[in-house]
């Protein structure tokens, strides 16, 4: 039987009767520019904080000499713990905070906003009816990563490709997009506020659909330009797709290249940086051969048209679902003796790279995680890996190829990553990027499957990656400078749930329910707690009433517990947590 759930009529009446406070400024371009500095320090007005994607706060009343003394401040109980196709969605979302309101959303992409400016409750002040329908036999995996503030308005996104704007006074909606119109379309990613565009990233590429970014006007919702991350017959990068040698010449329509994680701005240059997800079906490269560009990829794109300025493909025809959607950190940093406009990415391949963020030119690597096989190494010239060879159609990496005839592979890292979805963070004062993740192989297969029986809408995977042992996990930290490892702490189960950085501490949460600080170059861990919710999403920090607060929404473990029964067994209550001191 078919569940069908929809919100109704909460909004207006939360509003009216729970709370009645005053509202922050309006969230314009020009305080987004002034994210990072003294100006804005106590608020979070985006998901990564500032344009730069580097998740760092200079907030240091929390600092390693004291953050002994946090405790539980307050706790708020969210929605959306409905089922979908892959059982309750995951909590994902990293909170925003302007002036002591709090927004958040749950896995549909409900947006709800708290009044904590006294410091001391979080008080609901509106749940936004998004008229989302919550339908239990979708098969979709269920995530929402976050909201955008823009002007008066809270934008989310939603896995039924709508993007809706709700008045921030009241959580009205003020306007409903359909913006992803084709067969199997949505979002699970946060939308992106550059000041006179809403960047969104077309999420369910593995769902036999094709990736896409696109700007919206954010007083409207209109549609102002989109980049498709794969290219039709004709277009750059067509070249790469060599569906014709499989007598399937359509097989780009469902080639992936999703876009499921917000990307990064760069004002000084008008660029976008968004990373795309792996080729589709992500275990049969004989279903479409070729390196397959975009996918797995870094794509910067002009900010006014939507062009491509460069691109940079780590894995080019992949078949070991290595996407490349995590985040894009930009930074200038001396490399070298020299300055340079860098962007750095925690590759869920487990290699990390520095590129030249201006042209896209391959700087350095590093390894970061314990233990990789796929490949022997990385060009470094070209930052390729050792085994790629521009003239095959297939690749064959140095775990061997998994093939129609029945070869099979192991690899390590994870299918997963490495780190994969979970928000990477930047340290400017010390030079040391951090990211969190899984440790641990994949067995992989291939099921061909006939193109006629490929549908839009539902998973095209082409074979199966289960995990092979006990998989773990780990924080690690890397000199961008030299793309040197400068510490490691492993942890008992995966991280799922990415970083924030502060001057001396960084701060990450835990699948058993803990959120924890360590120290911002040894990783030595100094302060934790266990509230019990599984953590999925990342902590911010921010400050009210004019103390500092640690935040971070918990709840749904979704498939990150996979293999440890102790974590399956964790009931899904979608929580947000505010963490102070004494």
């Amino acid at each position: 039987m078919t569940v069908k759930l929809k919100i109704t009529g909460l909004s207006a009446v939360i509003a009216a009767s729970l709370v009645s406070a005053g509202n922050a400024a309006e969230v314009t371009g020009e305080r987004m520019l002034a994210a990072g500095t003294d100006a804005e320090m106590g608020n979070w007005l985006s998901v990564h904080k500032t344009y730069d994607s580097n998740r760092y706060s200079s907030l240091n009343q929390i600092n390693a000499d004291n953050v002994s003394g946090l405790r539980l401040i307050t706790a708020a109980t969210l929605g959306g713990t409905e089922p979908a196709g892959f059982g309750v969605g995951s909590m994902e979302a990293t909170p925003l905070a302007d002036d002591g309101f709090l927004y958040v959303s749950d896995p549909w992409g409900t947006p709800y906003k708290f009044d904590m400016s006294d410091g001391k409750k979080l008080k609901p002040v509106w749940i936004c009816d998004t008229g989302i329908d919550k339908d239990s036999s979708a098969g979709i995996l269920l995530a929402n990563r976050g909201l955008a503030l823009a002007g008066n308005n809270v934008v989310t996104v939603l896995n039924d490709g709508r993007v809706v704007a709700c008045d921030n006074d009241t959580g009205d909606v003020v306007w409903d997009k359909q913006v992803a119109t084709d067969v199997g379309e949505g979002f699970t990613n946060s939308p992106q506020f550059i000041g006179d565009k809403i960047i969104v990233g077309q999420s369910y590429g593995d769902w036999a659909t094709r990736g896409w970014i696109a700007a919206l006007d954010p007083d409207s919702g209109d549609e102002l330009w989109r980049f498709y991350t794969i290219p039709a017959p004709g277009e750059p990068g067509s070249e790469t797709w060599l569906c014709d040698e499989t007598g399937n010449p359509d097989c780009w329509k469902t080639g992936g290249g999703a876009a499921w994680v917000q990307g990064s701005f760069d004002p000084e240059s008008n660029t976008l940086y968004w990373g795309t997800g792996n080729p589709v079906p992500m275990y049969d490269p004989e279903y479409r051969p070729g390196d397959n560009l975009f996918t797995n990829s870094t794509v910067a794109l002009d900010a006014d048209t939507g062009e491509l300025k460069w691109h940079f493909q780590y894995t080019p025809g992949d078949y070991m679902d290595y996407d490349e959607v995590g985040i894009q950190l930009l930074m200038d940093t001396e490399i070298d003796g020299d300055m340079r406009k860098v962007l750095a990415h925690f590759g869920r391949n487990g290699i990390f790279y520095t590129l030249d963020r201006n042209s896209g030119a391959y700087i350095d690597s590093g390894t970061y995680v314990s233990n990789l096989n796929w490949t022997e190494g990385i060009d470094p010239k070209t930052g390729m890996p050792l085994e790629y060879d521009p003239s095959k159609s297939l690749q064959t990496y140095a775990i061997g190829a998994i093939t129609r005839a029945g070869d099979t592979a192991t690899t390590c890292p994870n299918i997963q990553g490495g780190t994969n979805f979970f928000p990477t963070a930047y340290n400017p004062e010390l030079g040391i990027a951090y990211a969190v993740g899984i440790e641990g192989c994949s067995d992989l297969s291939v099921r061909a499957v006939d193109p006629a029986d490929v549908v839009a809408g539902e998973i095209f995977i082409g074979g199966a990656g289960v995990a092979s042992g006990v998989q773990t996990g780990s924080i690690n930290a890397v000199n961008v400078a030299t793309s040197s490892e400068v510490a490691e702490a492993n942890t008992p189960f995966p991280l799922y749930s990415g970083v924030l950085a502060t001057p001396d501490l960084m701060f990450t949460t835990h699948l058993d329910g803990t959120v924890a600080a360590y120290h911002a170059e040894t990783l030595e861990e100094k302060w934790s707690i266990n509230v019990g919710t599984a953590f999925q999403a990342p902590p911010i920090t921010f400050s009210a009433n004019g103390k500092q607060y640690i935040a971070v929404a918990g709840g749904g473990i979704g498939i990150a517990g996979f293999g440890h029964a102790e974590l399956m067994n964790i009931q899904p209550a979608n929580m947000l947590w505010v963490f102070g001191l004494e």
